[in-house]
């Protein structure tokens, strides 16, 4: 049956940025799908919920708090889940994010810390992970990219960089890791999560988000998380250094700063 190519039974994932949002839907995500997960988030209350999910589910998960702009410990979780599960199938580097600037108040030495954030954390995870996965004979790594790494708009200077340069990362990643490894992308939309609460709990801009989105709505973390589950599984087999824009439709950006002209 086609819904049996979405199964992961018996595979581990680990899954960054898993306390809350996209990262602990797509955990719970591949739980549901049949897979093991390594979580990692800062936050060890919002991991304990999300492993207590996990377990429900009937699937085992091994929390590990820790600052994940510390490369050396990001870097640790595929020793973990060797440790732990003697093996990995799945990498979802879902961590990452920066808050938008004007371009001129934007520092240096904050477009560096976004493309930390953003690409040095999945680069060092996956160069971890990718002998332990060639062990069992492969595996699928999907990271988490943006719809402001393929579009512009005011005060996107440092995320919009570090999400355009995930998304190609991913395309050349994928030609060194193929045929063994499949490397994919989601390009995520303006998604209901924890971070968007200032602004989808504010009637006006959440109007204007929704208004900027051809699909007349926001996404929410399950279109994200099924999405997960299409490229990680046997389901997106086919698929290598793509980059799936799961964003409504939207080609310019959902929030507008009214940032003035110079």
């Amino acid at each position: 049956m086609i819904l049996d190519r979405f199964r992961v039974d018996g595979q581990v994932a680990i899954v960054t940025g898993a306390g809350r949002g996209i990262g602990a839907a797509a955990a719970l995500a591949l739980a549901e799908c049949g897979a093991n997960v390594v979580i990692a988030s800062r936050t060890t209350a919002q991991l304990d919920d999300v492993v207590a999910s996990i377990h429900a589910l009937g699937q085992k998960a091994i929390p590990v708090a820790c600052d994940l702009m510390d490369l050396d410990a990001v870097a640790h979780l595929a020793s973990v889940a060797k440790d732990e599960f003697g093996r990995i199938d799945i990498l979802v580097n879902n961590v990452g994010g920066a808050i938008p600037l004007p371009l001129l108040d934007t520092p240096t030495a904050y477009l560096e810390e976004a493309f930390h954030f953003n690409v040095s954390t999945a680069h060092v995870l996956t160069v971890a992970a990718a002998p332990i996965m060639l062990e069992t004979g492969g595996g699928a790594i999907v990271n988490i990219s943006s719809s402001m790494g393929r579009i512009s708009g005011r005060g996107y200077a440092a995320y919009g960089t570090a999400k355009a340069a995930m998304a190609h990362y991913t395309r050349l990643s994928s030609k060194d890791l193929a045929p063994r490894i499949r490397v994919n992308a989601i390009a995520v939309g303006a998604t209901a999560t924890s971070a968007l609460e200032i602004v989808t709990s504010t009637p006006e801009l959440l109007d204007a988000m929704i208004a900027a989105t051809p699909l007349q709505k926001i996404g929410d973390v399950e279109d994200i998380s099924a999405a997960v589950v299409y490229l990680a599984s046997s389901a997106g087999g086919y698929l290598t250094g793509k980059v799936l824009e799961v964003d409504g439709g939207g080609d310019i950006p959902t929030l507008d700063f009214g940032l003035p002209d110079l």
